[in-house]
């Protein structure tokens, strides 16, 4: 069966299928034909397979200086800022737990600036947040120590509107 083609039984009816999409949009020479249906094949025969790694990782900074005072570096690029959880889910596609695996650090390494992180931990303080519900009311003053408010308009307003 040496006239038979190599990829026979490798999903024929969906190669022909992108091929024939990818030459009606693409200017293709005729000889270049034969090459894109064997990388198609090789694509198919790879899928599912894993990957071979592309080497070590080579990080932008090294892991120690990743971490200052007033700001976090990117191991992957180098972009400085006080937060990385957005820049690396933008700029990357990773999330934080993924940016940590990657480059093989503890769960707790920061993604935060420490002097940022302070500064919203004192705010949230302020604010009561994460206390679990509201706190107690301050207790009210004795009656006798401050005036007591009026209710309903100021007399200077009601004293008008009658001379109306």
């Amino acid at each position: 069966m040496a006239g038979e083609p190599k990829y026979q039984g490798a999903y024929p009816q969906l190669v022909t299928k992108i091929i024939a999409s990818y030459v009606s949009h693409h200017n293709v020479a005729p000889e270049q034909i034969p090459e894109l249906i064997s990388s198609v094949h090789r694509t198919f025969d790879n899928l599912g397979k894993p990957t071979e790694p592309l080497g070590a990782l080579i990080p932008a900074v090294p892991v120690r200086r990743s971490v200052q005072r007033d700001a976090v570096v990117c191991l992957e690029c180098g972009w400085k800022g006080k937060m990385l959880r957005r820049h690396l889910s933008t700029r990357h596609g990773l999330t934080g737990e993924n940016y940590l695996k990657r480059w093989s650090l503890p769960s707790d390494h920061p993604l935060t600036a420490p002097t940022y992180s302070e500064q919203r931990s004192t705010l949230a303080k302020e604010l009561g947040l994460g206390r679990g519900g509201r706190q107690a009311a301050p207790a009210p003053a004795p009656a006798g120590d401050a005036p007591r408010p009026r209710r309903g308009r100021p007399r200077s307003i009601a004293r008008a509107a009658r001379e109306e």
